[in-house]
């Protein structure tokens, strides 16, 4: 058995019958024997031979023997040599990619509502869980603090808008000394102190901000809703939101009927702060697979994430991905990502301009 990291080198006939096993096993969930691989693949040499080389593969760590007297089924190491080495790219066809479009199209309202549609959009059209995680703020600099009044009486909304788009508000009472005209002057004093700043440095600003406003006596009475505001901003440093949809996908996937694996699994999906972690972890950009025992998560051992990353210019971004059994379809995974990420990216460039 190879350990982690090393490689090893395939002759042409190995590599298309470790191939052929795992097309054959993602397609089927069942372990293949190579009476099937004779049969379906075409590779102009008698089961014997294939099972001799399957025996080889196994040998060497590509493939597993779940029976004794069953077929072979791919391990993570095969099925990593086959995402690295052997998978041929699979591009969605104009249909798929019409569907994608048309459900971008869509009027949005916050990024919040986009990261929820697109974890759903990716768990309508793959069979797995999908996650979507939120641009991070800390970094995001603040780009205007607007008070505006609402037709209800005594009633404001705050609103904090970064560089990358992100929208934080709050509805404020205020009180009765205060009148519309004075929402003007108090933004300003806001934006005096916060525009430009980062989320980062609102611990220190806090105090500032507050101490502006309270340079004008009738303008203490917000100073405690403004501060509250201000305290659920930094809340959001590092505690990005994580979107999950499909968690019932997994229910249909025959790996998970073991009770025992499904209940590790589906407690893993009940942690934010896992997920979070999950989808966090570096490269912070591109496309990352990990199968299997790569995952280090407590639960996700046996499944595959394959998460990919979106952005505006390099100024925001965030991860999407996917969750299934190690038995998962790569390539259609990879480029139904791709391009949800892209169109994710395009519709996030024409929003926040």
């Amino acid at each position: 058995m190879l350990k982690e990291g090393e490689s090893m080198h395939l002759e042409e006939r190995q590599k298309r019958i470790l191939a052929a096993v795992v097309q054959e096993y993602v397609l089927t969930g069942e372990p293949v024997g190579s009476r099937t691989i004779a049969r379906r693949y075409n590779l102009g040499v008698s089961p014997a031979t294939i099972r001799n080389e399957m025996a080889d593969l196994e040998e060497m760590g590509f493939l597993e023997q779940p029976h004794t007297s069953a077929g072979r089924i791919p391990s993570d190491y095969g099925y990593r040599y086959y995402v690295d080495h052997l998978m041929e790219p699979q591009g969605l066809s104009p249909e798929e990619q019409e569907h994608i479009r048309r459900r971008f199209q869509q009027r949005v309202l916050a990024i919040e509502q986009l990261l929820e549609e697109t974890a759903r959009l990716l768990s309508e059209i793959t069979p797995y869980t999908a996650m979507a995680l939120e641009p991070n703020p800390s970094r995001a600099k603040i780009e205007e603090v607007q008070i505006m009044p609402l037709a209800v009486p005594h009633r404001a909304l705050l609103v904090v808008v970064t560089e990358g788009g992100m929208v934080e508000h709050r509805v404020l009472t205020l009180p009765p000394s205060i009148y519309e005209e004075d929402l003007e002057k108090i933004s300003e004093a806001l934006n005096s102190v916060l525009k430009g700043c980062s989320l980062d440095d609102l611990k220190e600003l806090k105090a500032q901000v507050l101490k502006e406003m309270a340079k004008t006596g009738e303008y203490k009475d917000l100073l405690g809703e403004v501060g509250l505001l201000l305290h659920h901003l930094l809340f959001l440093v590092g505690n990005e939101k994580v979107y999950l949809e499909g968690v019932f996908n997994i229910l249909e996937q025959p790996e998970f009927r073991d009770l025992s694996r499904l209940k590790e699994l589906l407690a893993f999906l009940d942690q934010e702060e896992a997920l979070r972690r999950l989808l966090k972890a570096p490269p912070r950009r591109g496309l990352t697979i990990r199968i299997g025992q790569e995952n280090r998560e407590e639960g996700i051992d046996r499944c595959s994430v394959i998460t990919i990353s979106y952005g505006v210019e390099g100024k925001i971004y965030g991860k999407v991905g996917l969750l299934g059994p190690t038995r998962m379809h790569y390539a259609r995974v990879i480029s139904v990502l791709q391009y949800v990420a892209q169109s994710l990216s395009q519709v996030l460039a024409q929003f926040y301009g």
